[in-house]
């Protein structure tokens, strides 16, 4: 399978790349459609091209940093980012600390900023995925033949998973899949939950993570801190936070309630 969209001459557009933009251009897409009815479209617009840059820097770096003995030989081929190497954990710390400086510069909330971009984040994983396939990376363990066919895979996928003489278990599909579950999930949740501040994020943090945390088990790329897979780590983390904020948000919800119903049983 070819890494390559197109070539003219000395310019080459690889599939990644194509996977990669169009990923963003999608989340960027629902984004601004939703930061129209949060009345946050200037504030999202301004705060565009900032996130954009610091998500893919942060991605790569996170990368680097966790994989610096691939790099230190050639520290040139840091940027070559279109040949892959970018971590969305690296993306989302570094777009929340972008966020927490644009909110505070414009007087935004916080927990509604993120709850505008997480749709399009968890979307873009989706798709951002693909671009691993084509890659031929971000793969399980060798399997065989019997074990794809039993997954009833589109056979470019069976395909594009023999690697080297070899099959690969397909774990870029699984959480592919797993990321537009959990949008689909995540649209149905903000329909219903009258835009509370904060709890699409907690939900993100706790999907995202538990599904992260067993096919990053899986994969055979990981990167590690000493013995610990840094991505499981990292998932842990933001199930923690996820399940600790959503108990936060859901308490204080029913204490609101509470204050206002004492209030009118006052004014009766």
């Amino acid at each position: 399978m070819s890494r390559v969209f197109i070539s003219i001459g000395p310019i080459t557009i690889y599939w990644y790349s194509i996977t990669m933009l169009l990923a963003i251009l999608s989340g960027i897409y629902l984004a601004n459609r939703e930061s129209h009815k949060m009345n946050m479209s200037s504030y999202f617009q301004d705060l565009l091209v900032p996130l954009i840059i610091s998500g893919i820097i942060g991605a790569r770096l996170y990368y680097v940093i966790f994989n610096f003995s691939v790099y230190k030989n050639d520290l040139l081929s840091i940027f070559k980012i279109w040949e892959g190497g970018l971590a969305i954990y690296g993306a989302i710390i570094a777009g929340f600390l972008t966020i927490l400086y644009y909110a505070k510069k414009n007087n935004q909330s916080i927990l509604k900023t993120i709850d505008l971009l997480t749709p399009s984040l968890i979307l873009a994983q989706a798709i951002g995925r693909w671009g691993n396939f084509f890659n031929q990376e971000a793969h399980g363990p060798i399997t065989s033949l019997e074990f794809l066919e039993k997954l009833h895979l589109p056979n470019f996928i069976i395909n594009g998973m023999y690697i080297n003489g070899s099959y690969y278990e397909p774990t870029f599909l699984y959480e592919s899949v797993w990321c537009l579950i959990g949008f689909i999930i995540i649209i149905l949740i903000r329909k219903i939950s009258k835009r509370k501040p904060g709890l699409i994020t907690m939900f993100y943090f706790i999907w995202y993570g538990l599904g992260r945390l067993f096919i990053e088990g899986i994969r055979t790329d990981s990167l590690y801190l000493g013995k610990f897979r840094v991505s499981q780590i990292v998932s842990i983390i933001l199930i923690i936070i996820g399940i600790v904020g959503t108990i936060i948000l859901l308490t204080k919800d029913v204490k609101t309630k509470k204050e206002r119903k004492n209030k009118n049983d006052k004014k009766i």
